[in-house]
């Protein structure tokens, strides 16, 4: 009855605790543990019970032990028998997903053999997990297939965090495919969030460019954000032999590589924000021959930087059209250059390509 009482105490603390004993088998980890690493077992192999990505079933036997900062402090405790603290990086696989997680542990003597360990910033967890889902629901929000319509198309996305702010998407309507490229303003979780809400109130069943923009103007304006928020949009319609375009403050031009060279598609219009009252949107049509690529780029691939402080520009994006044979083929070699050019990135990098 007294034990009982007091498991419940111990999994009504916020703190994640885990009990060891010396041959740092697990006897005990309360509720607050088994929600942060929601193992199977409830007593066991230390690798185990953390949802260690490694060699949970090899916990204490495979080469990673050396250098495994958890089981080093409790290894300390035992020797020093005091209390030890530890700052602990480790990979885990939960529901298949492999994530990094940091967290600090102090662990104890108990007595009679077994040690405690309390994982006292259990929060930092929580929120590594809630990234990870975020992550995974933003993947979601990509386009899942390689054809549009009767054209094939290829795309990179590339965020510089780990959610990005870009939006790519396409689609078809009848016989037209579509697509739209978007950039909201800022990095992180809320980019993230904004580029959700875009992808839900762009309106996929208009057929007009510029008023599916429109729309979605109406709906931002809706949300009642400050003026540091916007989105930059590029939109486009393929129908047989014509692309219908519209732009909402896109200032990186569409690229339509054809016969006659490198076409710089542009249109000023205003972008996605609570800046104007009643802003316009306009739409224009061009035509496009069999072999044709269509691109649409975010600024985070032309305003890329070097560590010498060069962007990458539209003039290397042209370069790297010009010698592609496909949208694949552009997509692929726009990504090593880029790479090459840049190493790492600071903004989400984002392009669609289309076969025409």
């Amino acid at each position: 009855m007294i034990e009982k009482f007091y498991r419940r105490m111990l999994d009504g603390i916020p703190a994640a605790i885990i009990a060891a004993d010396k041959n740092l088998k697990v006897v005990f980890v309360n509720a607050k543990f088994k929600e942060l690493f929601p193992s199977a077992l409830n007593r066991g192999k230390l690798g185990s019970l953390l949802c260690c990505a490694k060699n949970a079933d090899k916990c204490g036997i495979a080469p990673c032990k050396e250098d495994c900062t958890i089981r080093e402090a409790f290894e300390d405790c035992f020797y020093s028998r005091a209390e030890v603290n530890r700052r602990v990086l480790l990979n885990v696989k939960i529901e298949g997903v492999v994530r990094e997680v940091a967290f600090n542990i102090d662990v104890k003597p108990l007595g009679d053999g077994i040690y405690m360990g309390v994982i006292d910033n259990a929060y930092e967890l929580e929120i590594a997990r809630e990234l990870q889902t975020a992550q995974n629901i933003q993947q979601r929000l990509l386009p899942a297939g390689t054809w549009a319509g009767s054209h094939r198309y290829s795309y990179m996305y590339i965020p510089c965090r780990g959610i990005g702010g870009d939006l790519p998407d396409v689609y078809t309507i009848g016989d037209s495919a579509f697509g739209m490229i978007a950039d909201v303003s800022g990095k992180g979780v809320a980019a993230g969030m904004l580029s959700a809400f875009v992808k839900a109130a762009y309106d996929k069943t208009e057929y007009s460019p510029a008023q599916a923009i429109r729309s979605l103007c109406e709906k931002f304006s809706a949300l009642n954000l400050d003026e540091r928020s916007y989105v930059t949009v590029a939109a486009v319609r393929i129908d047989q032999g014509s692309i219908t375009y519209s732009m909402a403050g896109h200032n990186v031009p569409m690229l339509l590589k054809s016969a006659g060279g490198i076409t710089r598609i542009t249109l000023n219009s205003p972008p996605v924000s609570n800046w104007f009252e009643n802003p316009a949107y306009f739409e224009d049509t061009i035509p496009y021959s069999r072999g044709d690529i269509l691109v649409l780029l975010t600024d985070g691939v032309t305003e890329s930087r070097n560590l010498k402080g060069e962007m990458f520009g539209a003039e290397r994006a042209i370069k790297t059209l010009s010698v592609s044979k496909s949208a694949e083929d552009f997509i692929s070699n726009l990504q090593q250059n880029l790479k090459r050019f840049c190493g790492e990135f600071s903004d989400d990098i984002t392009a669609i390509a289309f076969d025409l």
